[in-house]
């Protein structure tokens, strides 16, 4: 017995194949095709919502029907995992959903460097990381975290080295503490340690010496030349009469001469009225400083006064005589440059 097919039962038949093919092609296209055009970061943070990643994607990613298809699929809006990412070129929805549902994160580098105190070491680590500045730095003041490390909340301080490093954008202050003791342990190899000894000064000290003279100087060739004239002030007994000392005492950084007033600050950072070396440092110092305490420079000088020259540099003395002469040259080369900016 023969079947007749109608002319309709036909047209439907290709129409729903011409249907299954497009269906087919879109699926191919949106789930496996090209949905990143170029690298873009992206940064979730802990408040954020799936909607709000949604809306986060706008424009950094196609096929974003498809994108949110697949992320409920594998339950992703109930699993959003903070973190930094990077969405790579030519990655498909899939592979872009799949690495926030894992939270692979890509690391950030973190830099960390030329600061005084907690709060501004707070607010540079803030700039670059999740955790606000104000959380960073009741870590940073913390008595219980900084005994975790080994040190107080004073000389916690000391124990971040400047460089950069990779962190993950989510790292949590407590988390920061660990990986900069694990930086500080790192930093101290057997060389530095050996070097401890002729310096016989302990690592906390000196950071709190290379602070002093990094706030002196940034001329790194110069800085075992004033790290030597510190170590003789503290062999011999003399104050150190370090300037940058006194400006930390007042908390003006931004003075250009230290008057006599200024001197009779009392604080137990001004090495003027206090022997010794000041309770913590008084900034970070770079790696060159305390490397030049370190492996300071042995001769007889105990005093240094900025050139007349005004170029960054020092003129040393063995002697005070020596050395007023030197302060009288650089107080009337300021003294000129004062009267030039006044015209």
């Amino acid at each position: 017995m023969s079947v007749k097919i109608g002319k309709y039962t036909l047209i439907a038949a290709a129409a729903l194949t011409a249907a299954a093919a497009t269906a087919a092609i879109w699926v191919a296209v949106s789930f496996r095709g090209n949905a990143v055009k170029e690298d873009k970061e992206l940064y979730i943070s802990r408040a954020m919502t799936y909607d709000d990643l949604l809306a986060t994607l706008d424009g950094s990613i196609r096929h974003r029907t498809a994108f949110d298809i697949y992320a409920r699929r594998i339950n992703l809006q109930r699993t959003v995992k903070p973190g930094h990412y990077i969405l790579r070129k030519g990655m498909n929805v899939i592979e872009a959903a799949r690495m926030l549902k894992l939270g692979e994160q890509t690391p950030v580098r973190v830099i960390i460097n030329n600061v005084r105190v907690n709060a501004e070491l707070a607010s540079k680590l803030a700039r670059q990381l999740e955790a606000d500045s104000a959380a960073i730095c009741r870590a940073l003041t913390c008595d219980s975290l900084a005994r975790s490390a080994g040190f107080d909340s004073l000389s916690l301080f000391s124990m971040f080295i400047p460089d950069t490093y990779e962190f993950y954008w989510t790292a949590t202050p407590a988390d920061i503490i660990k990986r900069m003791r694990r930086e500080y342990d790192r930093f101290w190899n057997p060389q530095r340690e050996a070097a401890l000894a002729r310096c016989k000064l302990s690592r906390y000290e000196v950071m709190t010496l290379a602070s002093i003279v990094y706030e002196e100087t940034k001329a790194a060739d110069e800085m075992p030349r004033i790290a030597g004239v510190y170590i003789n002030r503290l062999r011999t007994g003399m104050p150190l009469q370090a300037d940058p000392t006194v400006k930390y005492a007042l908390g003006d950084f931004s003075l250009r001469r230290i008057l006599k007033s200024h001197l009779k600050t009392k604080s137990p950072y001004n090495t003027y009225i206090n022997k010794g070396l000041p309770p913590s440092p008084i900034c970070m110092p770079s790696i060159s400083a305390i490397d030049a305490v370190l492996n300071f420079e042995s001769h007889n000088y105990l005093y240094f006064c900025a050139r007349p020259e005004l170029d960054g540099h020092h003129n040393f003395a063995a002697t005070y005589p020596q050395h007023l002469a030197n302060a009288r040259a650089y107080a009337a080369a300021l003294d000129a440059r004062e009267k030039t900016a006044r015209k």
